[in-house]
């Protein structure tokens, strides 16, 4: 037996270091089909000169003849199944291999495959062979051929199907494990079927069909079920995690954009004070408004929430800030249209106002004809947003000359973090026009 043993292991050494990776790389595959025959054929002798040996009492009941013929044909039974098991190794290890190192892609594409599915399958192939090579009882190797298969299926499926789908339509657990139930049915039939056709024994398939059908039910499907939940709840943890962190990032980002409130709110009243004085209209009245854009800075700005109808005073200062600057030219059309009567809704502060700024620093030149239109409404709930304005190319000597800024991008993060499935954002641009819409639920 020991000479067995080491011909086994010189066996596996030539298969798994030797022919697979060449025949793999296909180099020399000639030669290697060969010295794949040859190890058959050398198995399959020893083997058979071995049992002579271990088998020699027979020769003392049977003729010469018959003992070789018996102990020849049995081996090269013997050696077919041999190279099939380390035909199946390699098999198991290069597919192992190759799943183990590409779980993400193939999560990517077949989504029912998860990276505990897979690490699944590889145990399961991992035990199947490890059951052929001990000879196991038929019994054993069909309930694991077809249990663990079907409870890695139904777990994947679970997890991207049947749990979502039960949970969309606010159904509980006990839904869930009918459908379990079905689908483990609609599985399992037809392969034990096929177990019964092949191996002709009913009472072996038939506790391999009850034991599967009990793992699926009372293991698998509850498994499936508090796993998907806890991820669930994971993921949602995260994602508040996320949004916290972000909207503190977006909101430090967005006033480190802006120019500091304080010192500026302190200068304007003296500012207004001196132009009341020598009766410059409308200086006092830009002083005005920018120190009521200065005082909700500084007084609503760091809110969560404020009412939209203080959102709306704020882009209306703006707008009436710089059309002090533009109201002398003819050729600057600025046309706005902003709900007055609007009750109830809040919405983020400073949320609205990057989109005004950008079209005022883009759409306006003094020297071109220009236009900006702004329209605010709300229906139902939802806000709709629209500004429209003309694009002009910029001096050489302009220092904001191929400068974005910040806002759309700051403004746009915090779409996605405060109003995430709860927006929708659409920004087209040609070389003369820019246009935006945001639609955004308050409710």
């Amino acid at each position: 037996m020991v000479a067995r043993y080491t011909l086994y292991f010189l066996a596996f050494l030539l298969w798994n270091f030797v022919i697979i990776p060449s025949l793999i790389e296909k180099r020399k595959t000639t030669l290697m089909i060969l010295l794949a025959v040859a190890l058959f054929g050398a198995i399959w002798l020893f083997c058979g000169i071995t049992d002579t040996w271990l088998k020699g009492y027979l020769f003392y009941k049977k003729s010469p003849g018959y003992v070789y013929n018996l102990v020849f044909k049995t081996n090269l039974v013997y050696a077919v199944w041999v190279m099939m098991m380390l035909t199946l190794y390699s098999v198991i290890k290069h597919v192992a291999n190759y799943l183990l190192n590409n779980t993400e892609k193939i999560e990517s594409e077949y989504k029912v495959l998860t990276r505990d599915s897979i690490i699944a399958l590889v145990v399961w192939m991992l035990l199947i062979f490890g059951l052929l090579l001990v000879d196991a009882n038929t019994g054993v190797i069909c309930l694991f051929f077809l249990t663990i298969p079907v409870a890695i299926g139904v777990h994947g499926l679970s997890t991207y199907s049947l749990i979502p789908t039960t949970l969309a339509i606010n159904k509980r657990f006990f839904t869930y494990w009918f459908k379990v139930a079905i689908v483990t049915a609609a599985v399992s039939i037809p392969a034990l079927f096929i177990l019964a056709l092949v191996l002709n024994r009913g009472e072996e398939v038939g506790i391999t069909a009850c034991f599967n059908a009990a793992f699926q039910l009372l293991v698998v499907a509850p498994f499936s079920w508090i796993s998907y939940k806890r991820r669930l709840a994971g993921k949602a943890e995260i994602l508040n995690l996320k949004t916290a962190l972000g909207t503190s990032a977006a909101n430090l980002d967005f006033l480190r954009s802006q120019i500091n409130p304080h010192f500026l709110f302190n200068a304007l009243n003296t500012l207004y004070g001196t132009a009341l004085q020598e009766n410059a209209d409308r200086t006092g009245e830009g002083i005005q408004r920018l120190g009521d854009m200065m005082r909700f800075m500084l007084q609503e700005n760091m809110h969560e929430k404020i009412l939209l109808t203080r959102e709306i005073d704020y882009l209306n200062n703006y707008i009436a800030l710089q059309k002090l600057r533009t109201q002398t030219s003819p050729d600057i059309r600025i046309e706005v249209q902003i709900e007055d009567h609007i009750l109830g809704l809040q919405i983020a502060p400073m949320l609205l106002i990057p989109f005004i700024e950008n079209a005022f620093k883009h759409g306006i030149s003094l020297r071109e004809p220009s236009h900006i239109k702004i329209t605010l409404q709300t229906k139902e709930g939802k806000l709709y947003f629209d500004v429209h304005n003309s694009i002009h190319t910029r001096p050489d000597n302009d220092p904001e000359k191929g400068k974005s800024g910040i806002g759309l991008v700051n403004v746009k993060q915090r779409l996605k973090l405060l109003y995430n499935n709860k927006h929708e954002l659409i920004i087209r641009e040609n070389a003369s026009e820019f246009f935006i819409h945001l639609t955004l639920n308050l409710a």
